[in-house]
């Protein structure tokens, strides 16, 4: 029997090529976004879902679970970055960056635990980032809610397991999608910033153009879905699977100028 499988965040990027490698792989596919009607559907079911809002996030999981009956696997990948330095972010926009990238995955992660424990069954991928490990300079608060998803997410995995559930993270590195387009920058620039920050923007914006694509986090997941007993954290590219590494290994100062330099601060 096929397995459901919820991706959020599935209008574009890692999420719509993780929907289309899932449903093209014989798995029953429910992608999301806020405005499905503006999403191009690619062999699975989009449906309505704004993680910020505790009732989009309820109904969202009753329309699943009313058309395929249970749900197998939950894929949490909607997210957005905000660009800025720390003190130009204000409070509420940082609030904001965290309800979506991390209380959003709380929110889904709640709605669909009571189905999975009683079912003794269940599979809750969380999409991190390298960002999660090694912080990104001008993206303070981005950076902050996938280190916070991190250990949520590690938490999760202790404490659901002995229900027949696992919590796997998936950490990509640099992802060639739209997401530099997409993110807002903060609302109230400071001048102090602009020359670093100019600088930072161009250098992110290069090393999105030379990322990995989206099809590889995808594979990344399916892989995931069809392991029976999977591991905790999954790093996606050269960037994710050696940075961490050499952080754990060089004293501070050098790696903190290795970062400076990537990011031209």
């Amino acid at each position: 029997m096929s397995q459901t499988i919820l991706v959020t965040g599935a209008s574009s990027g890692i999420g719509q090529a993780t929907a289309r490698l899932l449903a093209e792989r014989g798995f029953r596919v429910f992608g999301t976004a806020r405005k499905p009607d503006s999403a191009t559907a690619q062999g699975f079911t989009m449906v309505a879902l704004d993680v910020r809002s505790d009732a989009s996030v309820r109904a969202c999981v009753e329309q699943v679970l009313a058309a395929a009956g249970s749900l197998d696997v939950l894929v949490n990948n909607a997210g957005y970055a905000v660009t800025g330095a720390a003190e130009e972010t204000s409070v509420d926009e940082a609030k904001a960056q965290f309800e979506t990238n991390f209380f959003g995955s709380v929110r889904m992660v709640n709605a669909v635990l009571p189905g999975m424990r009683a079912r003794g069954a269940g599979k809750i991928i969380n999409v991190s980032s390298l960002a999660g490990s090694t912080a990104i300079p001008y993206s303070a608060f981005y950076s902050a809610s996938k280190f916070a998803l991190e250990g949520y997410s590690e938490s999760l995995w202790y404490e659901v397991r002995q229900f027949g559930i696992s919590v796997s993270l998936v950490e990509p590195g640099f992802v060639n999608t739209p997401i530099g387009e997409a993110s807002p920058a903060a609302a109230q620039p400071l001048a102090a910033y602009d020359a670093s920050r100019k600088r930072m923007l161009q250098a992110f914006g290069h090393a999105l153009e030379g990322g990995i694509r989206p099809e590889q986090v995808a594979s990344r997941v399916l892989q995931i879905v069809e392991q029976k007993q999977p591991g905790l954290r999954y790093r996606v590219g050269t960037q994710a699977t050696w940075l961490p590494r050499v952080r754990s290994v060089v004293p501070w100062r050098v790696y903190a100028a290795g970062v400076r330099k990537t990011f031209a601060v």
